[in-house]
């Protein structure tokens, strides 16, 4: 038995009882999700292999359960959980991960697998929280999922990095084992340059206090782009395709929106947005000073920054970050960005993120993904309309 706290429990049950108690609860647990009706199978299911299967419990009351099955030879897939409304946002399944999550370390698995609608940012955060990555997006017959991969080898996890772009193979600890597995030599280990100081300059604007210490400060492009130049590389540890030239074009005409983050009167970062079509902001680039990180700063810039761009006149925010960085990604899904696509460009594999001021524009999301079934006016704006509506 796991002892989740609060009264609830998780213990394991039969996959007979599992199946009965989806059968029994998951129109009430599942109801407002939109999926597409196939006939009856035609086939039969594969062998399941090994399973993992709990009830979950308050007191004696079975609210819950979560299944998984083996994949393959070195993989489980989360297939299933489930918990009654009146109990989810309880922290229950944050808590009940680790404890299933060490249950398959000790069976002998090296990957972890799930999938997730799109836009149900209540179980893709804390399974990234977790250490699982993104790993891809499919549209199956219950809408747009994203998939997730938690490896249970660090060499892997690294190795995933290294894929995305997000860091350069090492030559020593698990970076080097991941480079070797990945057929890489990685560069001979050195000791990271320091970091310049450069003196935040007289802003031009109001500044905003973001607190412990730190301020944020709106400058021009110019002045932005030239303390990027002196500190991108203490900022960045991330691998970019190396062009041969510089570009032969001019950046697009359209309004850029700089800031500079302030710490004991030297600059901790940036931040650098622009206009990307008529109603959607792109949040270009925003670096953090490794002495700077880990203090919920990005977190705390957020807000500010969608606020300032709302001002504006923006209807969308979007932004890319590199696939693996779960750390800008977990505080921009909890912002209320969508995952919105993934894409392969100079800079390695990128998430693509989509934040809505529009109520109704994120519902519509919400539609797309089959998280929710169509209803109300988001529907009749997709030209969806349920029969019970018609």
């Amino acid at each position: 038995m796991i002892d989740l706290g609060w009264g609830y429990t998780a213990r394991p049950i039969p996959l007979e009882s599992y199946r009965e108690a989806c059968a029994r609860l998951e129109g009430w647990i599942f109801g407002g999700n939109w999926l597409y009706a196939f006939d009856p199978p035609a086939k039969a299911p594969p062998p399941l292999g090994e399973d993992f299967t709990w009830g979950l419990y308050h007191g004696t009351e079975l609210i819950g359960w979560s299944h998984a099955h083996q994949r393959d030879e070195r993989t489980v897939y989360m297939a299933d959980t489930g918990i009654l409304p009146e109990h989810q946002g309880r922290g229950l399944y944050t808590r009940l991960l680790p404890a299933v999550l060490q249950a398959f370390r000790t069976a002998g698995y090296t990957l972890v697998q799930s999938h997730h609608r799109a836009t149900n940012n209540r179980v893709i955060v804390p399974k990234l929280r977790a250490g699982f990555l993104v790993q891809g997006l499919n549209l199956y017959e219950g809408g747009l999922n994203v998939a997730l991969t938690l490896s249970l080898d660090p060499a892997y996890q690294e190795a995933q990095h290294v894929r995305s772009g997000f860091r350069a193979p090492e030559a020593q600890g698990a970076r080097g084992e991941a480079a070797r597995r990945l057929g890489l030599r990685p560069p001979g280990t050195q000791a990271p340059a320091p970091v310049p100081q450069v003196k935040m300059p007289a802003s031009p604007g109001p500044e905003e206090d973001l607190g412990s210490g730190y301020t944020l400060h709106p400058v021009g492009y110019e002045l932005y782009l030239d303390v990027y130049r002196q500190l991108e590389h203490s900022a960045y540890s991330s691998v970019s395709f190396d062009w041969p030239a510089a570009p032969r074009l001019e950046d697009p005409a359209g309004r850029r929106y700089a800031w500079l983050i302030g710490h004991q009167g030297q600059v901790a970062g940036w931040q650098l947005s622009r206009q990307w079509d008529r109603r959607t902001a792109y949040m270009v680039n925003t670096a953090l000073l490794p002495a700077h990180r880990g203090q919920g700063l990005y977190s705390r810039l957020l807000p500010v920054v969608l606020r300032a761009l709302q001002a504006k006149g923006y209807d969308l925010v979007r932004s890319h970050h590199h696939a693996t960085n779960n750390a800008v990604l977990i505080p921009k899904l909890r912002a209320g960005f969508f995952m919105q696509g993934l894409q392969v460009d100079e800079h390695g594999v990128m998430a693509v993120l989509v934040h809505s001021f529009a109520p109704e524009y994120q519902e519509a999301m919400h539609l797309r993904s089959g998280l929710h079934r169509p209803q109300g006016r988001s529907g009749r704006r997709l030209g969806l309309t349920c029969p019970e509506e018609a």
